[in-house]
């Protein structure tokens, strides 16, 4: 057929971290783009429904079986392409994880990505949902992203203004060319000449707890780290991706009405006028917040965090969300959109 490793009937259950048992019916792991080229080529890939695979952390099966290829992708390095007195400019393999990249920054002293520590994941995933934390995206560090269309094998370059990057989104969202990212560069900044963001009054109580008073790239990840395994589950003893649920995005005019009806609503502005509303407190405010139907349920610690209490299908987790999703639609009139790509 080809040099590549065909993989059929694969259990996907560790290769997502809900831990939900479905099968692919092929897969197909590739560590270069000449690989890339080689698998477009085939027609049993181009006839084929096609779905390409991370870390699996942002990801739900809603189904027993997926029924087509999947593409994992391995692409590995982290490739130092041009420095100068106050920067340093990355290239980075898409199936390098982003903690490794993390940790690389932090360990070569360089900031712009520790408020991104421990967030789970590959680097090729973290364009398509412009990864952010405590103040933090990756588009303030992103320079352009190099692309496989699967469709035609074609690779092209696009810069950062090109992949439109928003909240929890990008032009890789809405196009319908199957785009897989090979590699991202990104400009970090010399820690002489970095000013870390601490502006969320949790980061800022976290460090005081520890007595931090002039905080480092590296205190500073791992402030981010405890608070986050303080309010997230371990993946491995409770299945889940996360923030399932993306904030809600309104107008001003929108959150006025929703004032009168909930005085105590909290609202972040945004630059652009509109303002963003936790999408946790709605959640917790209509009581779904340690709720369980079922094998599926709302972590106890976080609302915005759906998991696997063990066993679930994906379907149970599916079925979670969208009776929340209901419910705050019912009552606030506000539609959650899934920050967790869901595979039907």
């Amino acid at each position: 057929m080809s040099g590549l490793l065909w993989e059929e009937n694969v259990d996907l259950q560790a290769y997502n971290t809900f831990n939900i048992k479905s099968t692919a019916q092929y897969l197909v792991r590739i560590r270069s783009p000449s690989e890339l080229a080689e698998l477009v080529a085939l027609p049993q890939f181009q006839s084929n429904r096609q779905l390409i695979l991370g870390g699996g952390s942002n990801i739900l099966f809603g189904n027993d079986r997926f029924n087509g290829v999947i593409v994992k992708n391995e692409i590995q390095g982290i490739e130092v392409v041009s420095e100068d007195h106050r920067h340093t400019c990355l290239r980075v393999g898409g199936g390098v994880g982003w903690t490794s990249l993390v940790n690389y920054c932090i360990d070569q002293d360089l900031g712009g990505l520790e408020n991104l520590s421990m967030i789970p994941g590959t680097v090729g995933a973290a364009p398509i949902q412009n990864i952010g934390a405590y103040g933090v995206e990756l588009g303030d560090v992103l320079l352009s992203v190099e692309v496989c269309d699967l469709g035609t094998g074609d690779m092209k370059t696009m810069t950062k203004e090109d992949c439109a990057l928003g909240y929890r989104d990008s032009i890789f969202k809405h196009t319908s060319m199957v785009l897989m990212v090979c590699f991202i560069t990104i400009k970090v900044t010399k820690a002489q000449f970095h000013r870390v963001t601490i502006n969320y009054a949790s980061m800022q109580h976290a460090l005081q707890e520890k007595g931090i008073t002039a905080p480092t790239i590296r205190s500073v990840s791992e402030i981010v780290c405890l608070m986050r395994r303080r309010k997230l589950p371990d993946p491995t003893v409770l299945g889940n991706a996360g923030s399932f649920f993306k904030n809600v995005i309104c107008d001003q005019s929108v959150l006025n009405t929703l004032q009168q009806m909930h005085a105590d609503i909290p609202w972040i502005s945004k630059l652009d006028g509109r303002c963003i509303i936790p999408t946790a407190w709605l959640i917790e405010k209509y009581g779904w917040k340690g709720r369980q139907i079922g094998r599926a349920g709302v972590y106890f610690g976080h609302a915005l965090v759906l998991v696997n209490l063990g066993g679930a299908q994906g379907s149970e987790i599916l079925s979670l969300s969208e009776a929340i999703s209901q419910d705050i639609r019912i009552n606030m009139g506000l539609l959650l959109k899934p920050e967790v790509n869901i595979v039907k």
